[in-house]
């Protein structure tokens, strides 16, 4: 794997942001960046062999600073939502930015997505790292996180998440790219097929809260346990539906209780032939079909984003779970640290 780096931008206070070009053996590439060790692109090829890049983006660095879509990046302390911004731990009750409705999200508006990361080039790959101080965002503790790229000869971009801590905090850490297999720009994503390896879902209140216990997703418009349009059911009157303008809920991936990578996700666009497995360690994916692209900044090559014109597969901890016990637990402990993979790996049927 070879890596290219180029001075992308700075920020007000002198802050160098930067693209890294990684580049395989048959010159599929991905494009990676330190504001929020994002994903830029990834230009993979179609049943034809023709490059392109899939990832929904921005062609101005200062377009990643607080962007609604969160494009690309690992947000954190905490990704997705967490009721009324408050949850309690070890007795102690922590209160947070509260930044979607009534809920805090992605770890707030200066979460791990809005910051400049250090980075280095270790062992064939490339790191990302960013310090967050005690009291962050209101979080306790201070946490060195850490993501790390590699980018394979088969087109496998595999994402490794650790963090540590001084003192117990809560960590949930994932990637928010948005990928369109027909590539960006390409209109919208609602003929790409998807499949879950998840036969339960988390229903959730009107703010995207999780209410308790998953259910099962048999006889619902959340059923992908068979491979289908993503915008065969997206306009069905279900609550989960509605309440997201679209798909925007956390599976239960089959057999989260174990340590191992499972394939968490499948998806293919018919009219190219790309498909996109995700593997992972976590016990949860979000699936958001980019209900609120519209308005977002300008995209890569003059492209302008409409709903719908990419999804995102995030590979997480449950929406909420510092408030919900019977969820798998988020919180790291100093000597324990937080280590998640991710695994999203290209290719093509014919």
């Amino acid at each position: 794997m070879n890596i290219e780096k180029s001075l992308w931008g700075k920020t007000g206070d002198g802050k160098e942001i930067y693209r890294f070009r990684l580049a395989n053996s048959s010159g599929a590439s991905v494009i990676l960046s330190n504001i929020g060790a994002a994903i830029v692109s990834a230009y993979v090829p179609d049943r034809e062999g023709r490059l392109e890049d899939v990832v929904l983006g921005y062609p101005d660095s200062g377009d990643y600073f607080g962007d609604g879509p969160c494009a690309g990046k690992v947000p954190g302390r905490y990704a997705n939502r967490i009721a009324k911004g408050r949850f309690t731990l070890d007795g102690k009750e922590y209160v947070l930015p509260v930044n979607n409705g009534p809920n805090h999200l992605h770890g707030g508006p200066e979460g791990f997505q809005n910051q400049v990361w250090d980075y280095r080039e270790k062992d064939g790959g490339l790191e990302f790292m960013y310090f967050s101080e005690d009291g962050e965002m209101g979080y306790p503790g201070a946490v060195k996180a850490v993501a790390r790229y590699e980018w394979s000869d088969d087109n496998e971009l595999t994402l490794i998440l650790t963090a540590e801590t001084d003192a117990p905090t809560i960590v949930n850490l994932t990637n928010h790219a948005y990928f369109n297999l027909n590539g960006q720009g390409k209109g919208n994503i609602l003929g790409h097929e998807l499949w879950l390896n998840a036969s339960e879902y988390l229903p959730t209140d009107d703010t995207l809260i999780p209410l308790g216990p998953s259910e099962s997703v048999a006889g619902t418009p959340m059923d992908f346990t068979v491979a289908k349009p993503l915008g065969r059911d997206i306009n069905e009157d279900f609550p989960a539906l509605k309440y997201g303008k679209g798909y925007d809920s956390c599976w239960v991936i089959d057999g989260s209780g174990e340590e191992s990578v499972r394939l968490a996700a499948e998806l293919y666009a018919p009219e190219s032939g790309r498909t996109l497995q995700v593997y992972t360690t976590q016990p949860g994916v979000q699936v958001y079909t980019g209900n609120w692209l519209s308005g977002c900044p300008k995209g890569k090559d003059g492209s302008i984003y409409e709903d719908y014109d990419g999804v995102a597969v995030e590979c997480q901890r449950f929406p909420d779970s510092p408030n919900k016990p019977d969820y798998p637990s988020a919180v790291v402990r100093p000597g324990t640290p937080y280590r998640e993979a991710i695994i999203f790996s290209f290719g093509v049927r014919k």
